[in-house]
Formats: C-alpha cells, sequence, structure tokens
C-alpha cells in the first residue's frame, strides 16, 4: 500500500474494507460511468462533489502485477448522515470516464 498520510496503515485490501466497516463506512458507492457523482444503491441517494467529503484513501498494488491496482476512499456525507466506501479497481480494461472520477477524488482529498 501507498502511504496517503492516513493515520491507519493495511498490507491488504480487504484488511482495510473490513477496519473501514467497523469503524462505520458501511455503505457501498458507485462512480456511475454517465453522472459527474457518486451513487449509493441500498439508498437510491445520488452525491454530488459538495454533499462529501474524503475522510481517508488507500491504494494498493498487486503484488505479481504493479499495473493492477486498487483504491479505496472512505467517504461521509453528514447532510445525509451516511458513511462508506468507494472501491475502485484499475489496470489495463481501466474506463477512461473511471479514471476521471478517480483523478477528481483524488484532487478533492488533496
Amino acid at each position: 500500500m501507498k502511504n496517503l498520510n492516513n493515520k491507519y496503515s493495511y498490507d491488504t485490501l480487504s484488511e482495510a474494507v473490513n477496519d473501514l466497516q467497523k469503524r462505520g463506512y458501511t455503505y457501498d458507492f458507485l462512480l456511475p460511468d454517465d453522472k459527474e457523482c457518486i451513487y449509493c444503491n441500498e439508498q437510491s441517494l445520488e452525491l454530488s462533489a459538495e454533499e462529501f467529503i474524503i475522510d481517508e484513501v488507500y491504494r494498493f498494488e498487486a503484488m505479481s502485477d504493479p499495473d493492477d491496482e486498487s483504491i479505496v476512499f472512505a467517504i461521509s456525507s453528514k447532510k445525509h448522515s451516511i458513511k462508506g466506501l468507494v472501491i475502485n479497481s484499475f489496470g489495463a480494461d481501466f474506463s477512461y470516464r473511471s479514471s476521471k472520477l478517480v483523478e477528481e477524488l483524488y484532487r478533492k482529498y488533496r
């Protein structure tokens, strides 16, 4: 995992997800290909960039293939009283739209 100045450190994606869920990040957010938002399927809720903050970011590289990466964003919204995760894997088949949204999320985090 690359250190992104988080107070927690994880060796694997599953370790990060399990701990973040224990800490209250229980909803799954998606990055729709056709929209400029994140989406929570369980709540049928779209969140624009102004409606959430990124609390933590963790990035993992696969041991067998450094080009195969995963990233976890821990996201919260006070407005909607919701906390959850955006988990995105990317590599050779990672779509342009998804990569742009991940770049936007990274920018928002910094």
